[in-house]
């Protein structure tokens, strides 16, 4: 009867053994595909960076490097709508070999042209194709118009809105969003915080005030590009606290919590994991690269609008030599 039950004990311990064994190799196998050199060995290509590609979305290519770039667009799309602008656009050069980072923002008043319609503001282009041609046209139509703006290729996006965006600081527990001016809120989204002011310096703030604080523009000394300046800084602050070397295991649960704050997205779950896991320790006074592109401001004819209204001319020789981070 020992014999017997010892020789059961064996067997039931080299079964969990070999379960354990496996499901290491399981994770070891998945944590080895995640690696960036490992995982982005191709890329999708959603805007060509040609003005003459009349069908911009084209089958993945290969990439000897895990090198890309990503497209960030905020949407004023308000709840229970299925339209909206592109309200803030940030495009993203991500070099995974040496955990460096070039931004831009790229300004909403941006006068562009598009195909079948004419000349409008960028803003105005993913409003316009969502309205008639659907969601996944619109994000698509904006992408496209972008890449063509900056004459570079964009290969992932990521949509969110002012309600999404609160939903993920919330997800991190808040952030420390470092203020670079005072911010007068005059066009608050909750009537609450009307002419409240957050002050320059270090905020330890909430998703709900970090929406108000990036959505303003109207009160600021240098309007569209002041807000631009507190997008940037809020996203400094979400990057440092999700890829936080403490909040990196915590880092697969908040990826899968995505779909409750992303409008839409070609990125896969294991494509945001794998970049995250490669960007820990992120420090933005040392691998991120920001830039503005500045433009005149002048009143000119939308023909989508049928009328004439603010546009910024951009000359296109600056946003070339942007653009050559982002080649």
């Amino acid at each position: 009867m020992i014999k017997k039950s010892s020789r059961k004990w064996k067997i039931i311990g080299l079964s969990l053994l070999g379960i354990i064994i496996l499901g290491i190799s399981a994770f070891g196998y998945e944590y080895y595909q995640l690696q960036p050199k490992n995982h982005f060995t191709s890329v999708p290509v959603v805007g060509s960076g040609k003005t003459d590609d009349t069908n911009p979305t084209t089958e993945p290519v290969k990439v000897k490097e895990p090198v890309f770039n990503l497209l960030l667009i905020g949407s004023d799309q308000r709840k229970g709508q299925n339209v909206g602008h592109s309200d803030s656009m940030i495009l993203l050069h991500v070099d995974l070999n040496k955990n460096k980072y070039h931004a831009v923002s790229i300004p909403r008043d941006t006068r562009v042209h598009l195909d079948g319609y004419g000349y409008t503001k960028l803003t105005s282009v993913q409003y316009i194709m969502q309205a008639t041609k659907g969601p996944q046209k619109g994000v698509e139509a904006a992408v496209s118009a972008i890449s063509n703006f900056m004459g570079v290729p964009i290969n992932y996006y990521v949509e969110t809105n002012y309600w999404g965006f609160q939903s993920m600081v919330d997800a991190l527990g808040g952030i420390n969003m470092d203020v670079p001016f005072d911010v007068k809120l005059t066009h608050p989204w909750y009537a609450e915080n009307i002419n409240n002011v957050i002050s320059k310096g270090t905020h330890s703030i909430d998703g709900k005030m970090v929406t108000e604080v990036v959505h303003e523009r109207y009160s600021l000394g240098n309007g569209e590009y002041g807000r631009q300046q507190l997008q940037e800084e809020a996203l400094k602050g979400i990057a440092k606290k999700a890829l936080d070397p403490s909040n990196i295991t915590k880092l697969p649960s908040l990826v899968k919590s995505i779909p409750e704050f992303i409008l839409a997205t070609n990125m896969s779950t294991s494509d945001m994991l794998s970049l995250g896991l490669s960007a820990k320790d992120f420090d933005p006074k040392t691998q991120l690269e920001y830039k503005q592109i500045y433009g005149s401001g002048k009143k000119l004819y939308d023909d989508i609008l049928k009328a004439h209204n603010y546009q910024l001319v951009i000359d296109q020789k600056q946003v070339e030599d942007i653009a050559v981070n982002f080649q």
